[in-house]
């Protein structure tokens, strides 16, 4: 079964795009399905807290593609210069793609170009509502680990350590 999913990977072509003028109205149609849709931000508000900045923290939306096929997103957002604030946030694939190894895929490439963006990163978090088993199933099969802990909404805390 994992070879498998080696192989379909090995066909994508994920890419990581910033939101623009000639891809946001796009981006719009985006959708999971509806019991998903109180599991993640839609693409709506991920570019307003974007553009409010809830947390104090740097946030960068940004759009998945594979090839020229526009399939899912997630932003970025992390304190500049620290080595452990890092967080992935909003991610998901469109419901059209899903169930075809886009998410871990493109998991892996969102891990990968934040290395390459913040060299200094030495950790990235995200948070899961309790009870989503299926991003459960996918973070942790990535690396991700969690303590148990939660935020303030009660989402249960993972973390990946990178080894730098």
């Amino acid at each position: 079964m994992i070879r498998y999913i080696v192989v379909e990977e090995e066909k994508m072509n994920i890419r990581i795009v910033a939101y623009d003028r000639d891809n946001w109205e796009e981006a719009q149609k985006l959708s999971v399905t509806k019991a998903q849709q109180e599991l993640v931000p839609s693409v709506s508000e991920s570019l307003a807290a974007a553009y409010i900045k809830p947390w104090d923290e740097a946030l960068d939306p940004y759009i998945l593609y594979d090839g020229d096929t526009m399939i899912g997103a997630f932003y970025n957002s992390y304190t500049p210069g620290s080595v452990d604030n890092y967080w992935i946030g909003g991610f998901f694939i469109d419901q059209k793609y899903q169930g075809k190894g886009f998410g871990k895929a493109s998991l892996r490439k969102i891990i990968e170009f934040i290395q390459e963006a913040h060299p200094k990163c030495s950790q990235i978090w995200l948070t899961i509502v309790k009870g989503n088993l299926v991003a459960r199933k996918l973070y942790e099969s990535i690396g991700f680990k969690t303590d148990g802990s939660e935020n303030a909404e009660g989402e249960v805390r993972y973390q990946l350590n990178l080894n730098i």
